[in-house]
């Protein structure tokens, strides 16, 4: 996994630094001093450092140089506060590779470490996104291991679990795993669609076909050709689009609104809910036909309430979120 070493006089900022780059998957060793770090530096690799520009000992610039000299190749970001941003890009001028004001915000360091380094160990998350937070449950666990295994099939998979139980993020590593993940992902929400815009997002519309139809418009299939298109909430459509996204998936066809002419898509569809689609099908609030269509392969994401041992972890996490962004 990604290195990472973080040198800062102040034992509370280090300390929740270190945390949240953990939380994420990243290795994280702490230095008190600037000479604490350099020797930490002459002893292990590491593959990024974070520096406070003012230290008791040493300041960022001679730290700079020194990483710069051991090895030119290691990114160096500062940390400063506001009174220091000019000296802070007189460092990048130098080579560091940017800075960070205090006081620090969790998503700025996570996204920092991420741009600069990456995961150099993309397991110790599963393969996730660094800003999700997947927790130890057996029950979540399961579920992912479900969505291994259907990645690399062309099946349609139908994501069911309650708001925030990380729907999107599930149907991203199915695509991020499969034969498809050169080509896009596109995803959707259709419960923000207003209903008589759906098949003009869906499907397409040409110029004039319908009044404010200023011009043509290419629908979500087409956008998402050779990739995975994600229809998130697809409970929230009406029954007439329903019919009109049944057509698609069994003649792989899309017809924009206003023309008559179909064109082929090849798009794989994961579909998500929070609803229960089976008893919205004996309700004939939803099509039986489209729910099998869709339903090829189905995961269960539980709620935080059936993953208790989480609730510590996601507690932890957020408290030091808070206890950083906070100072």
């Amino acid at each position: 996994m990604a290195k990472i070493l973080i040198i800062d006089d102040d034992i509370f900022i280090c300390k929740a630094i270190q945390k949240q780059l953990s939380n994420k998957g990243f290795n994280a060793e702490i230095a008190f001093s600037g000479n604490a770090g350099l020797n930490l530096l002459k002893k292990q690799t590491f593959d990024l450092v974070l520096c406070d520009f003012r230290l008791p000992d040493k300041d960022g610039l001679e730290i700079l140089r020194e990483v710069k000299r051991m090895n030119p190749r290691i990114p160096v970001v500062i940390i400063t506060a506001y009174a220091d941003v000019r000296m802070a890009v007189k460092l990048m001028k130098q080579g560091a590779s940017d800075y960070l004001t205090k006081p620090l915000q969790p998503e700025e360091i996570i996204s920092l470490a991420t741009k600069l380094v990456g995961r150099k160990d993309e397991e110790s998350s599963g393969g996730f996104p660094v800003d999700f937070l997947m927790g130890k449950s057996p029950a979540f666990h399961r579920a992912v291991k479900f969505a291994q295994k259907v990645a690399p099939t062309g099946m349609a998979v139908l994501i069911e679990g309650e708001t925030g139980t990380g729907k999107e993020y599930v149907a991203r590593f199915i695509h991020r795993y499969s034969k498809r993940s050169n080509k896009p992902f596109v995803a959707v929400d259709c419960g923000a669609i207003p209903k008589e815009l759906a098949g003009s997002e869906l499907f397409g519309h040409v110029k004039g076909s319908f009044t404010g139809a200023v011009n043509n418009k290419t629908g979500v299939f087409q956008q998402a050709s050779g990739g995975t298109l994600f229809l998130d909430e697809i409970g929230n459509l009406s029954y007439a689009t329903q019919v009109q996204l049944l057509r698609t998936l069994q003649e792989k066809t899309v017809t924009r609104i206003g023309e008559n002419k179909p064109v082929k898509v090849d798009v794989r569809v994961i579909a998500a809910t929070n609803e229960n689609l089976s008893q919205m099908v004996e309700q004939n609030r939803f099509r039986e036909d489209l729910l099998h269509r869709i339903n090829e392969f189905k995961i269960v994401l539980p709620p935080l309430r059936e993953r208790p041992e989480d609730v510590l972890f996601f507690a932890g996490h957020f408290r030091e979120a808070a206890n950083l962004e906070l100072g």
